[in-house]
């Protein structure tokens, strides 16, 4: 990694034009569709996320917000790998979006069917500058882990809510839901309108 100042404007940039989009557009389809260009578009470089938000925890993975909209239509999250470390299956109850900004995750996806949990094709893995979406329409429950087992992974998310206040659930075996809200790991966000700082770029 560079030890040039952050580009938090890359972040700040991202955050104006989702708001923007979603100011256009209020179908699913189009937010996903142009949503998706956004996020490549700040996922293929790696010199903005601040390293208090690109921690690893050697229990169990990061979930730390970066932004959330005033409105919570969207928050931007970033998700932090351990080596090894997986989520137990579990949906999201509103659109989202996954960027790959530093090494590779694998999404198992999985549908309920009568006879419980049940796996849909093979692991989807991601890696740096690719993005993915899922939502209730396209498909919304999947497990998902660090495809290191020797090095931390981390990936970049924006959902459509304030994601850490949704009550979503986990999957068992069965097909059965247990509920959760998945909260945050971070007590405080990155301060990306401070421009004091920033060189002057032309």
């Amino acid at each position: 990694m560079s030890q040039s100042p952050l580009r938090l404007d890359r972040l700040r940039n991202f955050v104006g034009a989702l708001g923007e989009l979603l100011d256009r557009h209020d179908d699913e389809e189009s937010v996903l569709r142009e949503g998706r260009l956004l996020l490549r578009e700040l996922v293929l470089h790696d010199d903005w996320l601040p390293e208090a938000f690109a921690r690893p925890d050697p229990e169990r993975y990061q979930q730390y917000l970066l932004h959330a909209d005033s409105r919570q239509r969207f928050s931007v999250v970033s998700f932090v790998w351990g080596p090894g470390q997986t989520t137990p299956v579990h949906d999201h109850r509103v659109w989202g979006l996954i960027g790959m900004l530093r090494g590779a995750e694998d999404a198992q996806h999985f549908e309920v069917s009568a006879e419980g949990l049940r796996p849909l094709g093979d692991p989807l893995r991601l890696l740096p500058g690719q993005v993915e979406a899922v939502s209730p329409r396209i498909g919304d429950i999947h497990r998902v882990f660090n495809a290191s087992a020797d090095q931390p992974s981390i990936s970049i998310h924006v959902y459509g809510a304030n994601i850490g206040a949704v009550r979503r659930a986990v999957y068992l075996p069965d097909g059965s839901e247990k509920p959760f809200v998945s909260g945050y790991s971070n007590e405080f966000l990155p301060n990306i309108w401070d421009q004091s700082k920033e060189s002057a770029r032309p």
